[in-house]
Order: structure tokens, then C-alpha cells, then sequence
């Protein structure tokens, strides 16, 4: 059984020109590069570290499900706001709601948004393993 959880972490990034396509609007799969990098700074939140998971637990996180959509373009030199929500705990997964918005001279605008689902997973087998306890105390109190 899952359970549902509301706790949203925000991370800023500046848009460079080497995340931008020949028009200066951001190439689709950086949103998830930008996703991942605050999904890994969330963690770090609650210090937790995702070699630590290896070396101390044996144990990975990995992407194993991803619904996206993609709203407005991000361009060169925007200051965006990456988004994530853990909303959904299971035994072995965790589940974000994750955004991806600009704040224009007070408009913020969503540009995407995703429900990406991570999976634990023994590091040297790559099966399912359940969330080591003490992890999820950090994470979620319990």
C-alpha cells in the first residue's frame, strides 16, 4: 500500500547556452536533467547522499517511470524554479510531482510537469529492494 505525502523542495537554475538548441529555447530532455538535479539536492536536504545509499546500504534509486509534459519553452539566460514533490511512498519506490516554472517580472509561468516514479533497487542485482528504514525516517519522519 502507498501512502500519500506532501513535501516540496525548490531548486533555482539559470538557463545556459549550452542547455538551448539552435533557437535559444531548451532542448526537451534537459528538463529532466533539471529534475533529477533536484530530486539528488532534495535528498541531499535530509543528508543523504546517493553514494552513501551504495556503499552504506547497497542500494540505488532509479528512474523506473516517467509522465511528462512539456508547456512553455525555457530559453537562454531564463532563471527557472525545478520543483519536487514527493507525494507517494511504497515499500520499494518513491513517487515525485515535479515542476518546472519561470517567474517573469512577478508572472510565473509553468513550463512542465512530471510525475516520475523511482525505484529501489539492490545495487548489485538491480532487483527490487525495500527503502532502508532509516533512510526513510530522513525523509519522511516515519
Amino acid at each position: 500500500m502507498e501512502n500519500t505525502i506532501s513535501n516540496t523542495f525548490n531548486w533555482p537554475i539559470r538557463i545556459y547556452y549550452e542547455d538551448t538548441d539552435s533557437g535559444g529555447v531548451v532542448y526537451y530532455a534537459n528538463y529532466l536533467k533539471y529534475m533529477e538535479r533536484a530530486r539528488t539536492e532534495w535528498l541531499r536536504s535530509y543528508d543523504v547522499q546517493q553514494d552513501q545509499l551504495r556503499e552504506q546500504f547497497g542500494v540505488i534509486f532509479a528512474v523506473r517511470h516517467v509522465e511528462i509534459d512539456y508547456l512553455l519553452p525555457a530559453k537562454f539566460n531564463d532563471e527557472i524554479v525545478v520543483t519536487a514533490t514527493l507525494n507517494k511512498k511504497g515499500k520499494a519506490s518513491i513517487t515525485f510531482e515535479q515542476t518546472v516554472a519561470r517567474d517573469f517580472e512577478g508572472d510565473e509561468k509553468l513550463l512542465a510537469k512530471a510525475k516520475i516514479k523511482i525505484a529501489c533497487l539492490d545495487a548489485g542485482t538491480f532487483k527490487p529492494a525495500p527503502i532502508p528504514t532509516v533512510i526513510l525516517e530522513k525523509l519522511i519522519g516515519e
